[in-house]
């Protein structure tokens, strides 16, 4: 069966997911979230590389059509890719075009060590009348992912991470997993308007491609089942169903 595919490394874009559904129950998706190996944001460029496009090929096998690279260090490497495979959207070209319509005086970017190194936000979004300040996020999505939104050890780090850029205009949230605790942001951030790219995707996708429909979504992990839906559960509030071992790891 053909679907739409999503890859991330973990559950943080079931947000775009979730924002997808909204607009278009009838797509169905498969959905690989890719625990079982080392954090995306940990791997050299070309490991990364070969790693997106080995899931990429495994996923094309199981029906996917088209795939959103739901994870802003993969989203990076996407240029490496080069033609052929299957056609991909990544989270930071829409991210991008979200900031640039809406946000402008100072705006905070806050990501993964790989997505803020990269420098694609500051080089994009930066303009006289728009200063980016990036903050380097981690361990953020491993504390969403474990289920420690609301704890003080996640407290102690949003406080240190959002702190100097509290008073900013905006602030991007470049990982898809912080979405899902933006709540935890607006009490550090009361001011700031908080940018998340999960819709702007969605329109994005929607705009360029021609979609299977049909019904009967998957979800894949090559890490533990059991802990992606209650991963998705905790940060999204959304119940999978049942989440199956990923074949061809």
């Amino acid at each position: 069966m053909e679907r739409l595919g999503f890859l991330d490394w973990g559950i943080g874009g079931v947000g775009i997911f979730r924002a997808l559904r909204r607009r278009r129950p009838d797509v169905p998706v498969l959905y690989w979230s890719d625990t079982g190996v080392t954090p995306y944001g940990r791997l050299s460029a070309a490991a990364l590389t070969a790693r997106v496009r080995r899931v990429l090929q495994v996923m094309a096998g199981e029906g996917a059509t088209q795939v959103v690279v739901a994870c802003n260090a993969a989203s990076t490497i996407l240029p490496r890719l080069g033609e052929g495979g299957l056609p991909v959207l990544g989270v930071i070209e829409p991210a991008i075009a979200l900031a640039a319509a809406e946000a402008t005086g100072v705006l905070g970017v806050v990501g993964g060590a790989r997505t803020i190194r990269s420098g694609v936000y500051r080089r994009a979004l930066g303009t006289r009348r728009r200063r980016v300040v990036q903050r380097i996020a981690q361990p953020l999505s491993a504390h969403i992912e474990a289920g420690r939104v609301g704890t003080p050890a996640f407290a102690r780090d949003l406080a240190r991470i959002v702190g100097p850029i509290a008073g900013a205009d905006a602030i991007l949230l470049a990982c898809t997993h912080y979405p899902s605790a933006r709540e935890e942001f607006r009490k550090l951030a009361p001011r700031a308007a908080l940018l998340d790219p999960a819709e702007a995707v969605v329109r994005t996708l929607l705009a360029r491609w021609k979609l299977p429909r049909g019904h009967g979504d998957r979800f894949v992990t090559t890490g533990s089942p059991a802990e992606m839906r209650r991963a998705a559960r905790t940060a999204w509030g959304i119940d999978l169903g049942p989440c199956a071992a990923a074949l061809g790891r």
